[in-house]
């Protein structure tokens, strides 16, 4: 889990900054935040630091155009001043609450769980992991590289949400920013420049030479690197044909080359494939295809069960029929009715699709995404006040999954849950 500072929290850092009267590259911070972290550690001011403070991380919290580990966010607030949950992104802030609540009550995801873990076990193995926002893929795939990570391997989870959109106009710097930071989670240095010839030997052939012979060639154990949210390369098809290729080619070599099978690798995506790829050059065509399913009635009753409430299948059914079996909604729902006795089911599902309700932050949010671009918003519209299922455009339909707020059924969509319709029927009218 990663988090950065809102527009009016980074105000605050500079402030604090300001006020502690530091410059940026003074040490003393990283010292400060190494003392506060590991108290018992004796740490000098000039260093070595607590591992996952470096000054390259300090300098990206305080430009907060990335994301940095909870851990560090939280320790140089605190070095500050600062309270950590008043400086991040209302967002993340609750999406790192509904994430520890979901690591506390957890429903695995059974046979999916084991599947990947096996096939990871496998040189040279691809997955391709599909479900929308929120679905629950990011805790599915942190638990698996956890427990490949005790058994020695190596793992990396990079999501292009932590790209900028500059990486994205040219594929050399896209792999560059990959190489990069693919380095950084594994504590090592990035001599690109010892193994990049993009003018000679082109991006693609630098990348895989920068892997070959310098990541995996680092350590006997194998390698599990996760990409998620990669549906995010597509709309750029500068890079998209070359990038998707590029992995494409690593999964071949895995098949055949002893360094190449120490690599494993996670496809991680929220919506269908849209994109044109030649068959032999398409990582989507290749390997163990999974797709992450709803709740069934079953698992939400488990989960109840977890938070203390013996609920029946007919309350089961009552929650599932506003919000189905969308993991998030339905951990958020439970965890809020643990915390508040006081409140029945039934007055929760009666203001869930209002201003009111648990889920008015996440609906003012989609209701905001919807309202920037006026024809994803007519089309949201349509679906959410429909009776039967709609057709849309492919970008449509795609900017639309990928928000999670649309099923596909064909070649047509319906609204994920009724209070997607109910919410956003009326407030889009």
């Amino acid at each position: 889990m990663t988090l950065r500072a809102s527009g009016e929290g980074l105000a605050r850092i500079r402030q604090a900054r300001m006020y502690k009267g530091w410059t940026i590259d003074d040490p003393r911070w990283l010292w400060q935040a190494s003392r506060l972290l590991e108290p018992d550690v004796d740490w000098q001011p000039e260093g070595p630091f607590a591992d996952g403070l470096s000054m390259p991380t300090w300098k990206r919290f305080l430009a907060g155009k990335e994301s940095i580990k909870v851990p560090a966010f939280q320790i140089f607030c605190q070095v500050l001043g600062l309270n950590w949950q008043e400086v991040c992104q209302l967002s993340q802030n609750r999406e790192l609450a509904a994430t520890e609540s979901a690591q506390e009550f957890y429903v695995e995801r059974v046979p999916f769980e084991e599947e990947c873990y096996r096939e990871l076990l496998h040189p040279g193995s691809l997955i391709r992991i599909k479900a929308p926002q929120q679905m629950g893929k990011t805790l599915f795939v942190q638990k698996l590289l956890d427990k490949l990570a005790s058994q020695g391997y190596r793992t990396v989870n990079l999501s292009f949400k932590l790209a900028d959109r500059i990486h994205f106009s040219s594929l050399d710097k896209l792999l560059r920013w990959l190489a990069t930071n693919v380095s950084r989670e594994l504590g090592l240095p990035s001599p690109l420049d010892d193994y990049w010839d993009e003018a000679g030997m082109g991006s693609k052939s630098s990348c895989s030479t920068y892997f070959e012979e310098y990541l995996l060639a680092q350590a006997d154990t194998p390698l599990v690197l996760g990409f998620d949210d990669v549906d995010l390369v597509f709309p750029y098809p500068e890079v998209s044909e070359d990038f998707f290729a590029l992995l494409r080619s690593w999964y071949e070599k895995g098949r055949t080359r002893k360094q190449w099978k120490k690599l494993r690798l996670l496809a991680i995506h929220s919506t269908e494939i849209y994109i044109r790829l030649h068959i032999d050059q398409s990582p989507f065509n290749v390997g163990l295809p999974i797709e992450l399913p709803e709740f069934s009635r079953e698992q939400v009753q488990d989960l109840a069960k977890q938070h203390g409430l013996n609920w029946s299948l007919a309350e089961v059914e009552e929650l599932m029929q506003m919000v189905g079996g969308h993991p998030d909604m339905v951990q958020q729902a439970l965890y809020y009715l643990k915390n508040h006795p006081e409140m029945t089911l039934e007055e929760l599902l009666e203001t869930a699709p209002t201003e009111e309700g648990i889920y008015r932050h996440r609906l003012r949010e989609h209701l905001l995404n919807l309202q920037k671009h006026s024809d994803l918003a007519e089309a949201m519209k349509k679906v959410a006040i429909a009776m039967e299922n709609v057709r849309l455009s492919p970008m449509e339909i795609w900017n639309l999954q990928r928000m999670g707020l649309v099923k596909l059924q064909g070649n047509e969509v319906k609204s994920r849950c009724n209070l997607y319709s109910l919410y956003l029927g009326d407030r889009l009218s």
